[in-house]
């Protein structure tokens, strides 16, 4: 197949939530964007007449990663961006986690970034124009997270590792985390209480509201693109202000 001209990005996880919207971001860019999963998808992101490809893939497998990487840059030949986006974790008390549960979430979440960036370093770094690389943190990485320990241990180590390769890997690879907060995604309402935990979660933002998919896809945007040239190792925080301190309402009896 001829190679493409077009700049060519790799979203893991980017078949929903804040993935796709990056996804459908990089497209109305003009970005060539493979998403991968486990499982292909029902529909592809789609802009205008732009579609997402599909790669199946198991971050937590360097091996994988690696034989999809290869397998892009074959039919692409060249890879420009990659954004660590797949992750998350179920809630269990730390106590009773058991080894399986926390293995499985820091390999998820932590061992499967560093996979994919690896994978990506190893071709840009071949690339005259070089690379950049995208890890979407959380703010469960900043501060405690109570029924999300491994997650919020993996997510705190992520943002290290981030500052790390971005030392290691430049200057033709410049590496950035997003640490994103609260976000309105398709499940939040469930996670956060239904709609009446959901606004009082809005007011309490300086925001005045929980994230967007798209508030995530544009500081992705502009890290990928040449108006960031200069940033790499940094951590832009997009969480719409910071969460209140709790303290603050109990102070005041509320």
């Amino acid at each position: 197949m001829a190679k493409n001209e077009r700049r060519v990005a790799l979203v893991t996880g980017g078949a929903r939530g804040i993935g796709r919207a990056i996804t459908e971001r990089l497209l109305s860019n003009g970005m060539t964007v493979v998403i991968c999963g486990r499982n292909a998808p029902d529909d592809l992101p789609r802009h205008g007449d732009a579609v997402a490809m599909f790669e199946a893939c198991d971050v937590r497998s360097a091996e994988d990663v690696n034989a999809m990487v290869d397998r892009i840059v074959a039919v692409h030949g060249r890879l420009d961006l990659a954004v660590n986006n797949a992750g998350g974790s179920p809630e269990a008390p730390a106590a009773t986690a058991s080894p399986r549960f926390s293995e499985r979430v820091l390999a998820l979440n932590l061992l499967g970034p560093l996979h994919v960036a690896q994978a990506a370093n190893r071709i840009m770094q071949g690339q005259p124009q070089g690379g950049a690389i995208v890890n979407i943190a959380s703010v469960s990485g900043t501060r405690p997270s109570p029924g999300t320990a491994i997650y919020g241990a993996a997510k705190a180590g992520l943002l290290n590792l981030t500052e790390t390769l971005a030392m290691e890997w430049g200057p033709l690879v410049r590496v950035n985390a997003v640490v994103v907060g609260l976000v309105a995604t398709e499940a939040a309402i469930e996670h956060y209480g239904g709609e009446d935990g959901m606004k009082r979660i809005d007011a309490m933002l300086p925001a005045g509201r929980m994230a967007r998919g798209e508030d995530v896809a544009n500081t992705v945007a502009f890290l990928a693109s040449p108006d960031a040239a200069y940033v790499s190792g940094a951590r832009i925080a997009v969480h719409g202000g910071g969460e209140r301190p709790i303290f603050l309402g109990l102070a005041r009896g509320e």
